[in-house]
């Protein structure tokens, strides 16, 4: 899967603040991510992270073009 800082994505289960989506701020062994409600940053392992998102809403790489 190819994240891109920026992107825009929807996670399977809601934060407690009531907000699914989240923005891509890092992206390497981790991705760090912020809550567009709350903005709380979190940082989870790739494995943990592919297997909660759901799907990427907004492409920074699309945005951009």
């Amino acid at each position: 899967m190819l994240l891109n800082i920026g992107d825009l994505v929807k996670m399977r289960k809601a934060h407690p603040c009531g907000n699914d989506l989240w923005r891509i701020t890092y992206v390497g062994a981790d991705v760090k991510m912020r809550c567009e409600k709350c903005s709380r940053i979190v940082m989870l392992d790739r494995p943990t992270f592919e297997k909660r998102m759901k799907k990427i809403v907004e492409s920074a790489a699309e945005a951009e073009a």
